[in-house]
């Protein structure tokens, strides 16, 4: 199920979405300070393109107050925007039945999209 699912997701903006996350994160890494910020959105764009089949899990020390700092500066400019998309999108998605699976996956994004340090997505066993 998962792959099927991950197949329409990616046929209907699932790969643009994660294809504009890793560019974003690429564009990041271009600079000394964006480097974190650019491999977590890289990582984030990874998730976007298969969200089924995954869930988020907590890295070793996932509270440390480097980490704690940089999900606030991350949450302060973008992180907040892209949360509120992908709430939108999971509205769009919940008001039809066929739409409910993909809402969930949105849903699912928006814990990663606010606080994506010290947090990664795992396959599922």
């Amino acid at each position: 199920m998962s792959l099927l699912g991950n197949i329409i997701w990616l046929i209907f903006g699932g790969f643009l979405a994660g294809l504009g996350y890793i560019l974003g994160g690429i564009l990041l890494c271009l600079t000394i300070i964006g480097i974190p910020f650019g491999i977590q959105a890289i990582k984030l764009g990874g998730a976007t393109m298969t969200p089924f089949g995954r869930k988020i899990v907590e890295d070793n020390n996932p509270n440390s107050i480097l980490k704690i700092i940089l999900n606030v500066v991350w949450m302060i400019f973008v992180g907040w925007e892209i949360a509120l998309a992908h709430l939108f999108h999971a509205v769009l998605l919940a008001i039809t039945i066929i739409g409910l699976p993909f809402a969930k996956q949105h849903i699912k994004l928006i814990p990663m999209a606010l606080l994506p340090f010290g947090r990664d997505f795992q396959r599922m066993s």
